[in-house]
């Protein structure tokens, strides 16, 4: 036995030597796929099964310790129940990586479940890079390596793809070998028990072979060292996510747990990671295609020039719903087009060179489009024509880019000429798309991504917090036989210094009356019961009520209580300063907690409406100061902050600091599950700031 020293080379997808372990030549087995498939590995190949000799011409060892010579990867195919011992027999010899391509554990039950804990337990003990189980395996184009039981291997290329369906990646692979798009690296990521995402972003990222990072993911293990990885990556992620979960469809106990699902969670943890988030395949690859090739711009401008008008107006359509914009050219540009091209032709963006224009037309106006200093990227749109050859216009707009360094992308409209003149195109790094649509998203996309790398990324602000006092309010849930609190913890807001108006909790009549005396003037009264949530719809709130109708009107809530709901307990009734909402913007401030994220905090429009009109952003916490300011411009009632129809303008920088605190105060108390500020009550500087008026959180004692 000869155990293994460090690695020469990347063992997962570079390895010397692989053994399949459970290596077969039975037709229509796993085992004879994936050693079928590792002819023509730049390495060395060990089949291993104790019932042969010999597989598809493979001497044949019994089990993985009597392979001669250090084993840097190991394919792992035999039964469920006997994969626990191959891996810890791996572990011991020093094997470094392993593929658990066997199905059965943790999507198979409680029993596959156990299998795939101590799977990872042996992972972990011997430090093994494990991925799976039920994976469809790995392959990388640069080592020959096919360790997978798909049909086809992959066409060469600078593009890693990682995926956690298998049969999306065969779907895939023979997509893009007709296409011509080609991969570094291909995982299978399976059941993610061991190696997950951002395991591959990080490896990724230190891979000079690799240009880009796309993925197929239904769920992310860590949404946290997810975003940090991708944040911290120089090389750009592409995503598409699907699976969405029942959780974040269900409408939850609070305001913010039905408006904070796991899609927000995972719009808004992408956009903190810096990741591109695809809407369909198709669109996964179109900006794969551009950010592979390509320079990022330096301006979001686009100049288009077309030999068809159609196809130019149906550009600058696509150009105009997106965050791009058509360049507008300098005078010296215009002259320059005007002396170059027809009388007939259009000299403004977009440039149409005419139906008749050859090559020699198109490759001047392109030219003239990017040395204009106002153009930050050109898109080439051409339709089929007799005089016009479609392999030398590759050629001039490839000359083109190269000259002027600017992102081009091209939209060779047609069907088998277009072929090899796309391909001549990819292998210089410009995308060919056949709809122009399509060529403008890719450059669309590039501009979003040059945009995620200037963003500067500050700590969160740290804030003089009572931490303790905090920490007693919550422990009043211990008391209760629901894990809700409400206004009657107000005081939990205070501790971390989100200002609240005057005011207490009533536990008598005379109580509220010597509150209100204390407050001064009209008071505002709420019941307060754990077991009535929307306590407006009883009547359970009242506005106004004068000091001489205090006692009155506390009898008359708790009253109320008792007919809605006989059993309701009842803490007694809020008594609270009046604020004139009239003066701000009713807002909601709130968290949700989400199980791949974790604390998400939501920030937008509030009051009874919040969840019909759906007007909120959301970021996973901890927040800084620029993205809790970038929350309150991301809203669509953004202009009534800034001020609107005379109206003064809020206190933006007491509101996002306002964020800022409630975020500290979550990741501070992961028991806090759910909370609602609604209405956090954005005023003007001059009228006090922002007051949180009412509150409601639900919370896990197992976590205080």
């Amino acid at each position: 036995m000869q155990e293994n020293t460090e690695p020469s080379r990347d063992a997962l997808f570079d390895p010397d030597r692989v053994a399949v372990v459970g290596a077969t030549d039975r037709e229509g087995s796993v085992g004879r796929a994936v050693l079928s498939n590792l002819v023509g590995f730049d390495g060395d190949v060990a089949a291993v099964n104790p019932g042969r000799d010999s597989v598809l011409g493979y001497p044949c060892h019994p089990d993985l310790a009597s392979v001669p010579g250090p084993v840097d990867l190991a394919v792992v195919v035999v039964p469920p129940a006997a994969v626990l011992d191959v891996v810890r027999a791996a572990g011991e010899l020093g094997v470094p990586a392993v593929a658990v391509i066997t199905a059965g554990f943790g999507e198979a039950g409680a029993e596959g479940a156990a299998r795939e804990r101590e799977l990872v337990a042996a992972a972990e003990e011997y430090d093994i890079d494990l991925v799976g189980p039920n994976s469809l395996g790995v392959m990388s184009t640069r080592s020959g390596l096919n360790a997978t039981f798909g049909p086809a291997m992959a066409t060469p290329g600078s593009v890693a793809f990682m995926s956690q369906s298998g049969a999306f990646i065969t779907a895939v692979l023979d997509w893009a070998n007709d296409e011509g798009f080609g991969f570094s690296d291909v995982v299978s990521l399976g059941n993610k028990a061991a190696m997950d995402e951002t395991d591959f972003v990080r490896r990724w990222d230190r891979d000079p072979g690799t240009n880009v990072v796309l993925a197929y993911l239904e769920s992310v293990v860590d949404g946290r060292a997810f975003i940090e990885a991708a944040r911290a990556a120089d090389t750009p992620v592409v995503a598409v996510k699907s699976g969405r979960t029942e959780a974040g469809a269900q409408a939850a106990s609070s305001h913010t747990g039905a408006i904070a699902g796991s899609e927000a969670a995972y719009e808004a943890g992408f956009e903190q990671a810096g990741v591109l988030r695809a809407g369909s395949v198709q669109e996964l690859f179109d900006v794969a295609q551009a950010l592979d090739g390509l320079p990022l711009p330096e301006e979001s401008t686009v100049g288009v020039v077309t030999n068809a008008g159609g196809p130019g107006v149906m550009t600058t359509d696509a150009v105009g719903d997106s965050d791009l914009s058509m360049a507008s050219f300098a005078d010296a540009t215009r002259d320059r087009l005007t002396e170059a091209l027809p009388a007939n032709a259009n000299v403004h963006n977009p440039v149409d060179v005419i139906g008749d224009a050859d090559v020699d037309r198109f490759a001047t106006a392109l030219d003239a489009v990017l040395a204009d200093d106002g153009v930050g990227a050109a898109v080439v749109v051409s339709a089929p024509t007799a005089v016009l050859d479609y392999g030398d216009l590759a050629d001039a707009v490839v000359a083109a880019r190269r000259a002027h360094d600017k992102p081009v992308v091209a939209a060779f409209m047609g069907g088998e000429r277009t072929a090899a003149p796309a391909r001549r195109l990819a292998a210089a790094g410009v995308p060919n798309y056949f709809d122009p649509a399509r060529a403008v998203d890719g450059l669309d996309a590039l501009a979003r991504y040059a945009r995620l790398q200037a963003r500067d990324f500050d700590d969160p602000r740290a804030f003089d917090v009572d931490r303790e006092r905090a920490r007693a309010i919550l422990e009043r849930v211990r008391e209760r036989e629901t894990n809700a609190l409400g206004v009657e913890a107000m005081d939990l807001l205070d501790a971390y210094g989100i200002p609240t108006p005057a005011g207490d909790v009533a536990e008598s009549p005379d109580e509220a009356a010597a509150l209100a005396a204390d407050i001064g003037g009209d008071v505002v009264m709420k019941l307060v019961s754990p077991d009535i949530l929307h306590k407006s719809d009883i009547g359970g709130v009242r506005v106004g009520v004068a000091p001489e109708d205090v006692r009155d009107t506390y009898e008359d809530l708790v009253s109320r209580a008792y007919r809605y709901q006989p059993d309701a307990t009842v803490l007694g009734v809020q008594v609270q300063e009046r604020v004139d909402t009239d003066a701000g913007v009713e807002t909601i401030a709130g968290v949700n907690r989400d199980p791949q994220f974790g604390p998400l905090v939501v920030f937008g429009l509030g009051g009874v409406f919040v969840e019909v009109l759906e007007d909120t952003t959301a970021r996973v916490a901890p927040i800084s100061n620029d993205e809790a300011t970038a929350m309150l411009s991301e809203i669509r009632a953004a202009p009534l902050l800034r001020g609107a129809r005379g109206r003064p303008a809020v206190d933006r920088a007491a509101l996002t600091e306002c964020l800022e605190r409630l975020a500290a105060l979550v990741v501070d108390f992961p028991a806090i599950l759910e909370l609602d500020i609604n209405p956090l009550v954005a005023r003007p500087a001059d009228d006090g700031g922002p007051l949180a008026i009412d509150l409601r959180l639900t919370i896990d004692p197992e976590k205080l």
